[in-house]
C-alpha cells in the first residue's frame, strides 16, 4: 500500500490503530519530543528512562547519525535516491528535507507499518518540485513488496541508499539477516547500507535494563554486538566505509546537532523527566552515554 492509502476510510486507519499497546516508531516519537503518541507509548518510553536516565542519549544521537550519514552521501557520494524502512512519525527533520535541501531532485521512499505513522503520512510527501517522496505501508518483514512498490518512485539501476536505521534490534536473528540480504540483493552496485543498532557492548547493564522494560511489553528486542552488527554488511559483501562500525556520537561528528531552544527555568521545573528530554542539549554525550553502533557500507 503506497501513499494511495493516505485516501482510506478515517474509520478503517482508526480500526488498525492499537492504542493499548506501545510501539517503537510511537515510542521513538515521545523521546524525540513528538505528540503523536498514546499513554500505552509513554508509559514504555518512561519505563525506559526510568532504567536509563540518559537513554534519551541514544535515541537523539541515533537521529543525528542519520542526519550526518544522508548529508555526507548526498554531498560526498552524489548519491540521489534514499530507501528509508522504519521511518518512524516525522517529528525531527527528515531524509527528503535533508536530501533535497543539498540535491532537489533527490528521490526518497519511506516505508513504515504504523498506521498512526501513516495517518501522518503527508507530511513525509512534502517533495520539492524536482525531487520526489512517496509512502510505503508495509512491514519490514514484507521486502517484495517494498522493493515492488519502491520501484514506482526509484530507479533500481541507480545507486539507492537503503536506511535500516535503529529498526533490526526489533528483528530476530533468523529474519534479521535474511531480509537485509534479500534488500540489498535488488539494488546496484555502488548503493549504500545505512545501518545503526542498539547494542550491550558499550554499557551493558543501562541497556539490559531497557530491553527488559521492552521485553515486558511484548517487543522483540535483540541487542547485537559489533561483530553481529557487522555481518550485514560482511555476508552482504560490502566495503565498510570509514570509520566503520563505531558507536553512533563517533560515525564522522560534525558538532552540529540542533540545540533545542530552551524555555524559562521555572516553566521547565514544571515538566516531568519525558517532557524535559526534548530540551536537552545532546553535545554534552560520553563514551558512557551511547549503546548505539552505526555505520555504512557500499555495495561493490
Amino acid at each position: 500500500m503506497t501513499a494511495d492509502a493516505l485516501s482510506q476510510d478515517p474509520s478503517e486507519l482508526q480500526r488498525r490503530i492499537d492504542s493499548s499497546k506501545a510501539h517503537p516508531a510511537r515510542v521513538y516519537d515521545v523521546f524525540l519530543g513528538g505528540k503523536d503518541h498514546y499513554p500505552a507509548d509513554r508509559e514504555a518510553a518512561a519505563a525506559a528512562l526510568a532504567a536509563n536516565p540518559r537513554g534519551y542519549l541514544d535515541v537523539r544521537h541515533n537521529r543525528d547519525f542519520l542526519r550526518r550519514a544522508v548529508t555526507d552521501l548526498v554531498e560526498q557520494d552524489g548519491i540521489r535516491q534514499f530507501l528509508d524502512i522504519g521511518t518512524g512519525l516525522p517529528t525531527a527533520e527528515n531524509v527528503h528535507q535533508i536530501a533535497q535541501r543539498i540535491a532537489p531532485a533527490s528521490r526518497v521512499v519511506y516505508v513504515d507499518n504504523d498506521p498512526v505513522v501513516l495517518a501522518h503520512a503527508r507530511a513525509l510527501l512534502t517533495s520539492g518540485p524536482e525531487g520526489r517522496t512517496d509512502y510505503i505501508d508495509a512491514d519490514l518483514r514484507e521486502p517484495g513488496s517494498i522493493l515492488e512498490q519502491a520501484a514506482k518512485t526509484l530507479d533500481f539501476g541507480q545507486p539507492v541508499a537503503l536506511c535500516l536505521v535503529a529498526v533490526l534490534h526489533f528483528v530476530a536473528d533468523d529474519e534479521a539477516y535474511p531480509l537485509v540480504r534479500e534488500l540489498l540483493d535488488a539494488l546496484p552496485v555502488g548503493s549504500r547500507l545505512v545501518l545503526s543498532h542498539l547494542t550491550d557492548d558499550l554499557n551493558p547493564e543501562n541497556i539490559r535494563a531497557v530491553q527488559r522494560t521492552y521485553t515486558e511489553r511484548g517487543f522483540t528486542f535483540v541487542l547485537r554486538s559489533r561483530a553481529d552488527v557487522e555481518r550485514f554488511f560482511t555476508e552482504n559483501r560490502l566495503e565498510l566505509a570509514d570509520p566503520g562500525v563505531v558507536p553512533a556520537h563517533r560515525w564522522r561528528p560534525d558538532h552540529a546537532a540542533p540545540v533545542p531552544e530552551q524555555p524559562e527555568a521555572s516553566f521547565l521545573a514544571g515538566l516531568d523527566d519525558l517532557e524535559k528530554v526534548r530540551y536537552r542539549d545532546i553535545n554534552d554525550v560520553t563514551d558512557a552515554d551511547i549503546n548505539v553502533y552505526a555505520a555504512i557500507g557500499v555495495k561493490g
